[in-house]
């Protein structure tokens, strides 16, 4: 170790002696130093051009966070009143479209069904009978209105006839009698006269017994023949009764005839009474029909099906719970058609309209997603309000509006992310 020092200390002093000169010039400070100068003026440029990149990337974009996502959110309810037999689905389950989702006690509908197809039958049978009754009742009116006509006919023919038989019965007939009748009484009177002239004759003896007894002869002959004239006549005078009777039966039944025309023309009113009745009871089986459909259609409501593709979600039915028409079951939410509800500034729609480029970040998965603007809304959120503000009273501030936003997403594979209704999203359109 002593060796090794001693051996160091010789070679140092062999080494030549060096000499530092100390520089007396004093070094620049402030902007005069370059190093400086050129560090500030590089940081410069570094801040200008990330100036002028943050207003070339902002500068046509416009943000917001009070933005959601929206979907077609369907409620399910009951449309009849009844006890819940199945519950087909947990909550949050996914359904496809047509799935039966819950079954109500579907009894009581089955047998209204069975009893409006009771009621189609028998309004049909009844409509059939009534269709049949209108050619059967206008064949029979028919027929009654010519059989009415043919007796009218008759009537007015028999009319005629007792016509003609009392007019000849009132003066041929009974004048004839009458002439015979004065004929025969002159005959007789004149016999009687002869009769009584000759009895004196006979007694003087001036005639025979046998002129007398033949002028008696034509004395009874002649009043013989007046007493058969006069029957005769009393004949003729009772045919002339029974001609006007029989020529008041003939008008008799001329007018019941008349009668029976008037009626059988009445009649035809049947058919259209029946035709009538044939065309209320088409409307009856029309009005089964209905009732039949409407039955059915109460029948196919006792299985409540999912409307589209989704989710079903806050499930409040149980089976055995009775249930109202019209009574919330459970929501149907399709996740696969969503979209975003951004809510803009007013002074942030000076250049927004349909169909430009919007990204939209998701709080839930801190991705950003593009789509485009689809629509602006037609008013306000807060006029659209259930309690829209009023603006006449004389404590006005005013307040920046804001109008609901509709963004449609580019389609989003649900392996990369699955939106739902009401998720908080941050949305950017890009207006130029």
């Amino acid at each position: 170790m002593s060796v090794e020092i001693e051996v160091g200390l010789e070679n140092a002093t062999k080494m030549p002696p060096v000499i530092e000169e100390l520089s007396l010039e004093e070094k620049p400070i402030g902007l005069a130093n370059p190093k400086l100068k050129r560090l500030l003026i590089g940081g410069g440029a570094v801040v200008v051009a990330a100036i002028a990149g943050l207003f070339a990337y902002y500068h046509n974009r416009e943000t917001t966070d009070d933005a959601q996502v929206d979907g077609h959110i369907t409620p399910m309810a009951s449309k009849v009143y009844g006890r819940v037999a199945q519950v087909l689905l947990d909550d949050n389950q996914a359904v496809k479209a047509g799935q039966v989702l819950v079954k109500i006690d579907a009894r009581d509908y089955q047998a209204a069904v069975e009893q409006a197809k009771a009621s189609l039958a028998l309004a049909e049978s009844e409509a059939r009978s009534a269709g049949a009754d209108v050619p059967r009742t206008r064949e029979n009116v028919a027929s009654g209105n010519s059989s009415a006509d043919a007796q009218f006919l008759g009537a007015q023919a028999d009319l005629a006839r007792a016509q003609v038989t009392y007019e000849q019965a009132q003066t041929a007939d009974l004048r004839w009698a009458q002439a015979n009748v004065e004929k025969s009484r002159a005959n007789a009177e004149l016999a009687k006269a002869d009769l009584a002239r000759y009895l004196p004759l006979m007694q003087k003896g001036e005639i025979s017994k046998q002129q007398y007894d033949a002028a008696k002869a034509n004395a009874d002959a002649t009043a013989s023949a007046l007493k058969a004239d006069q029957e005769r006549l009393a004949q003729a005078e009772r045919n002339v009764d029974v001609a006007k009777a029989q020529l008041d039966a003939a008008k008799a039944r001329v007018e019941q005839a008349r009668a029976g025309v008037a009626s059988a023309h009445a009649d035809i009113k049947q058919v259209s009474m029946r035709a009538a009745d044939a065309e209320a009871k088409l409307a009856k089986v029309e009005q089964a029909r209905a009732a039949l459909a409407a039955a059915e259609l109460n029948l196919s409501y006792t299985e409540i099906t999912a409307p589209v593709d989704g989710v079903a979600t806050h499930k409040q039915v149980e089976p055995g719970q009775i249930v109202q028409a019209g009574q919330g079951l459970l929501v149907v939410v399709p996740l696969e058609n969503v979209w975003v509800t951004a809510n803009f500034k007013e002074t942030q729609l000076r250049n927004m309209k349909a169909g430009q480029k919007a990204e939209v970040k998701v709080d839930t998965y801190g991705k950003t997603f593009s789509g485009r603007v689809d629509s602006i809304a037609g008013a306000t959120g807060s006029l659209l309000s259930l309690l829209p503000p009023e603006n006449a009273t004389g404590n006005y501030v005013k307040v920046v509006q804001r109008i609901p936003v509709k963004i449609v997403l580019d389609p989003i594979s649900s392996q990369q992310a699955v939106l739902r209704p009401g998720m908080n999203v941050d949305a950017t359109v890009i207006t130029n």
